[in-house]
Formats: structure tokens, sequence, C-alpha cells
């Protein structure tokens, strides 16, 4: 197998999945004024405390996915990090101009209520998947699922498999 498809892919969609982590970090170095606000917006007490930790989450747990040092780990608390945030900050349900036309802070709110939902799918498929697929594999079966090497087969009698040498 290639460099391409043993670490390139897996690296830049590693990168883009976490990219806009470490950005929000900075931005909330840069105007902790405004994340300071944020974070005392909801009922949890502690706004500068839960800026320091969102910062030191958004800086390290994206450079463990990236470098693969517990990733598993570091890419469950970011999930988890990514749900408290949608639930905590984005409660679009409060906003009464949800249904409005135009431009509405409900939907903004609701958007980035999803976005957050979608982030933390695609860090626990990090938590959940022990392996890549080779880029070729992909090209060559493109409509297929999921590779059948995430989940573990059972044999005739009844024991689990863990061999994933198949392509």
């Amino acid at each position: 197998m290639s460099w391409w498809n043993l670490a390139a892919v897996p690296l830049l969609a590693r990168i883009f999945l976490v990219m806009l982590f470490p950005f929000s970090a900075l931005d909330k170095i840069v105007y902790w004024k405004d994340a300071l606000k944020q974070a005392e917006s909801s009922f949890v007490p502690g706004g500068a405390v839960l800026v320091v930790i969102a910062i030191v989450i958004e800086l390290l747990a994206p450079a463990c996915i990236v470098l693969g040092w517990h990733d598993r780990l570091a890419a469950f608390v970011l999930s988890g990090f990514c749900v408290v945030t949608a639930v905590l900050y984005h409660p679009f349900w409060s906003f009464a101009d949800f249904w409005t036309p135009g431009d509405s802070k409900g939907r903004r709110h609701f958007w980035d209520f999803l976005k957050n939902f979608g982030l933390a799918g695609g860090l626990l498929l990090v938590v959940i998947m022990a392996g890549f697929v080779p880029v070729t594999r992909v090209i060559r079966q493109p409509l297929s699922s999921a590779p059948a090497a995430a989940a573990p087969e059972h044999s005739a009698t009844g024991a689990i498999s863990s061999d994933r040498s198949t392509p």
C-alpha cells in the first residue's frame, strides 16, 4: 500500500475534522471578554474557569487526534465537549424568532446546534473505528458500505474473530 493510502488521506481527514477547534481557542484568547460573556450566559457557574477549560480542550484534543497520541480518548472528550456546548450555548428552542422570516437568532443557534452534533458524530467515529480503509479500496468499491473490518466477525463455532487483515 502506498503512503497516500496509509497516511496522507487519514491524516487529512483528521486535520479537516478538528481544524476549527484551535482557531476557536485562539478566538477565545483574543476576544476573552466575549468568550467570558458567552460562558456566563448559561446556568453553569464559573465562566472564566469554563473558558480556560474550553481553550485547553480545543488546543490539546485536536493535536492528540492529528498526531494519533491517545486519539480515541481525545476524540471522546472533544465529542462530549461538542454535545455539552451545543446544549448549553445553542438553545435554539428558547428563541421566539425561530419561525420568523428573515434573519433569526433562533435559526442561527439551531444550525450551530446541529453542526456541533455533526462534529460529535465524526469524532465518535474516530473513537470506534479501529483502522482505516485504503483509498484504493474506496475507489474500487465506491458504493460499498462501511468496512466490515470495523465489526468483529463470528466464526461457525460462535467465537469472535479479530482478524481484520482482509481488504
